[in-house]
């Protein structure tokens, strides 16, 4: 069987019947099968994972982001998080008999239709990438949906790949691509200085010098009074999560800040949890593939 993971990130963190609304829209097709969602109050964004054969998952992610269209208004969206449309990213992760190469084409297709039958300008990230400089998401989102607005149809370099030259009154513009697993992984601080934050997120992300696969930011969480350095990591084996969280828990000692604690938001592979396990048992002689078997499906039934 080959299967597909999708996983669009709508700018909705607030609402859930607004996010189930666009979950329903996904999974009404045949073959796709929810595995995860998670929302985000401070973020107002909303993480939505999905799996399937590449065709009902193309469906699938097609029908969320329309409907996202129709329910998510990005001119009246606030929120910590960085974003550029309702369904702000969406790409594509090969999971079984599939290559990156099958999700670069679904992203393509994908993107041709949305641009065409939604009339929402799309660009192509990471593996699908036009552009070099487009294979990185924070260029191809900086600005966000205000600046994009000025931009999109002025200046050559913000051309989107499908759609108009314009940006969506409401649902603006939005990235598709097709990327290796990602963890999202957040890291908790006593402290409500978002300066502290800043400082070590610009301490671990790899545009500043720190690990190579690290992309990171600092965030306030207001419900809560504190602040976070909120990370993505784009290649969990060469950047471990137990060795950035070693260094943000130093980093923030310095300031006489204690972390708090951590979270993935979606899912996280599980030989990425095994690894942080190893680390801290200091197991001797230990051999992850010997106890780790990571199965999303039990059986070749998708239903």
């Amino acid at each position: 069987m080959k299967l597909v993971e999708c996983v669009p990130n709508f700018s909705e963190g607030r609402d859930p019947k607004v996010l189930d609304d666009v979950v329903g829209a996904m999974t009404e097709v045949e073959g796709v099968r929810l595995l995860d969602k998670e929302m985000d109050a401070d973020h107002n964004r909303a993480v939505v994972t999905i799996i399937g054969p590449p065709e009902a998952v193309l469906e699938g992610a097609f029908r969320g982001i329309s409907r996202a269209s129709e329910v998510i208004d990005l001119s009246k969206h606030t929120g910590e998080h960085p974003r550029m449309g309702a369904t702000d990213v969406c790409p594509f992760v090969p999971v079984k008999g599939v290559t990156m190469g099958d999700c670069v084409e679904l992203a393509t297709r994908l993107g041709e239709r949305v641009g065409k039958e939604l009339s929402i300008p799309v660009f192509l990230y990471e593996a699908a990438a036009t552009r070099p400089e487009r294979e990185n998401l924070a260029k191809v989102r900086k600005g966000q949906f205000e600046g994009l607005s000025e931009e999109i149809g002025k200046n050559p370099e913000k051309d989107p790949d499908f759609g108009p030259s314009k940006i969506h009154p409401t649902a603006g513009a939005i990235a598709i691509g097709a990327r290796p697993f990602l963890v999202a992984y957040n890291i908790n601080l006593d402290t409500d200085d978002l300066k502290i934050a800043k400082t070590i997120a610009n301490t671990i992300r790899h545009a500043r010098g720190g690990y190579r696969y690290v992309k990171a930011m600092g965030f306030e969480i207001k419900d809560r009074g504190i602040v976070q350095v909120s990370i993505n990591m784009v290649n969990y084996k060469k950047s471990p999560l137990f060795r950035v969280f070693e260094t943000v828990k130093r980093e923030a000692a310095r300031y006489g800040v204690n972390v708090l604690g951590s979270e993935v938001v979606g899912l996280v592979p599980a030989d990425a949890l095994v690894a942080c396990a190893d680390f801290y048992l200091q197991l001797e002689d230990f051999q992850a593939d010997q106890v780790l078997e990571n199965r999303l499906y039990e059986s070749e039934d998708t239903e």
